[in-house]
């Protein structure tokens, strides 16, 4: 990522650069000769991090080694396609490599790993050195997991939360009542937000919806919005949108309103973990970020679900709600059902056309799909002053089923840039049932991770299409879901998960 230091002389040598093509996500990456003077004389090693200077556009990067001269020459250094964006550089130009300037909120990371809280302050720099790019995926590896082994208390959740939001930029809006909706995640399929917002939306409410890729799960919101319309707005887009249309469903990403989030999601991802602290900080800091007054907050539980019980769903919205009150937002926390897939899409398509058939009024629409973003989009009405209380759902369901919804959707998707055609997966194949009997039991995370074995969210198209639900009576041989893939060896490698996984449903006598 881009930095202002300048430690860079201009009497240091400079090294011409060369594009490798080399894609390496968000990490900034530069490849340098082994026997180059600069690497000699400054002590570098493989994966060292070094400060590389274009005029007054810097990178700090990652340094890989080679040997030999087949590849560069000793005054060339290579860069991943991340390090060219940020330096804008051509084929040729020169640039100056440098050690990076001392990091003084790493201190704070370690106190934080030995068991010591940490202040406003201390968050403030180790947020803002993020997003400065100058935390390795180790450092945030360490942060993350120190955040999870001691987990954030009260206080520094919203020093989180606070540092978060004061580095991205910040929407404001006219209304006085600006509505949001956030589900925690952990439940496949429960893709509600497109349908509350479009509700929400034609009632006369406005409704920024900025949405997180996946963290853990086979598709996130925008993932799955991203086969509607396009996503990546930016803030001049955004607004545009919103003040035409009420509302809009864009990646939050793309909009730099809590610029921390995407790269701490990244890292978390990897570690499949996402702990309370960093979970409420992540979701109030981007509703912070977007104008937000109000915001209904949709906690599943579930024996598989990410909040397995009552007891932490109570704690958590207590949590959640008391730190957006330092905010002067409005929270509201609702419990649902966690204990099976939302409708019968399991990845970004699948899940998009369960979004459609619910917002067009199909006979064979998932019910259970259609009653939570009724019951989730009548909270929003009646916080929002739409609705009075226990009225919502109601005047949600008739906006629903009389059109308004699907109109209003419509219209925010050719807003976006226009409306898109899900993509249909060239494989299927169905699992079928060992055994006449009755669903008992559905392991909400074998299902998650076979849809992402599958391909999703990366493969648009991939993805597990549920056939039955809890309490339905199968017979031998029915098919209980099918895996969906674009390739043969994604469809294969699921498959050999589903195989040895144990299992995913539970057919009772």
């Amino acid at each position: 990522m881009t930095t202002t230091d300048s430690t860079a002389r201009a009497d240091q040598p400079r090294h011409r650069v060369r594009r490798l093509r080399l894609h390496s996500q968000h990490q900034a990456i530069v490849v340098m000769r082994a026997d180059c003077h600069v690497c000699r004389a400054e002590g570098f090693a493989s994966r060292s991090q070094v400060l590389v200077a274009n005029g007054r556009r810097q990178v700090q990067a990652t340094l890989f080694q080679i040997e030999g001269e087949s590849m560069l020459a000793l005054d060339e250094i290579g860069l991943s396609e991340t390090a060219w964006d940020l330096l804008g550089v051509a084929e040729g130009d020169e640039v100056r490599v440098s050690h990076p300037p001392a990091m003084d909120s790493l201190a704070d990371v370690r106190r934080r790993i030995y068991g010591n809280r940490l202040d406003t302050t201390a968050f403030s720099e180790i947020v803002r050195d993020v997003v400065a790019g100058r935390y390795t995926d180790v450092h945030l590896a360490a942060f993350l997991t120190a955040s999870a082994a001691l987990p954030l208390d009260e206080e520094e959740t919203v020093s989180l939360t606070r540092a978060m939001v004061n580095v991205g930029d910040r929407l404001r809006w006219d209304a006085a009542i600006v509505v949001d909706k956030h589900c925690i995640g952990g439940l496949p399929g429960n893709r509600t937000t497109p349908i509350v917002v479009a509700i929400v939306a034609a009632n006369g409410l406005v409704m920024p919806k900025t949405s997180s890729r996946a963290i853990t799960s086979p598709a996130g919101t925008a993932d799955m919005m991203e086969t509607l319309a396009p996503v990546d707005l930016d803030i001049a887009t955004l607004r545009r949108v919103v003040e035409a249309e009420g509302g809009c469903i864009a990646w939050g990403g793309a909009v730099h309103l809590s610029p921390a989030d995407d790269i701490f999601v990244r890292v978390e991802r990897e570690l499949d973990i996402d702990t309370e602290g960093q979970l409420i900080a992540s979701v109030l800091s981007k509703k912070i970020a977007a104008g937000s007054t109000h915001v209904v907050i949709d906690i599943p539980v579930g024996a598989t679900a990410k909040v397995r019980g009552k007891d932490v769903a109570d704690r958590l919205a207590e949590r959640m709600t008391a730190v957006a009150a330092r905010f002067n937002l409005a929270a509201r926390c609702l419990q649902t059902d966690g204990s099976q897939p939302v409708g019968r899409g399991i990845g970004p398509a699948l899940e998009a056309f369960d979004v459609l058939s619910v917002l067009h009024n199909k006979s064979d629409a998932p019910d259970d799909l259609r009653q939570r973003a009724v019951t989730l989009a009548g909270a929003a009405l009646e916080i929002g002053g739409k609705a009075s209380q226990g009225s919502g759902a109601a005047l949600a369901l008739s906006t629903l089923a009389g059109g308004a919804a699907w109109k209003k959707f419509e219209a925010i998707c050719e807003a976006q840039g226009g409306l898109r055609t899900p993509p249909q997966a060239r494989h299927v194949y169905p699992l079928v049932a060992p055994r006449a009997g009755r669903i008992v039991h559905i392991d909400n995370r074998k299902l998650a991770r076979l849809a992402k074995l599958a391909g999703a969210p990366g493969a648009k198209a991939a993805g597990v299409f549920m056939e039955v639900r809890l309490g339905d009576d199968v017979d031998r041989g029915q098919p209980l879901f099918h895996v969906h893939a674009e390739t043969p060896g994604e469809l294969a490698y699921a498959l050999d998960y589903a195989a040895r996984a144990g299992d995913i449903m539970i057919v009772g006598s």
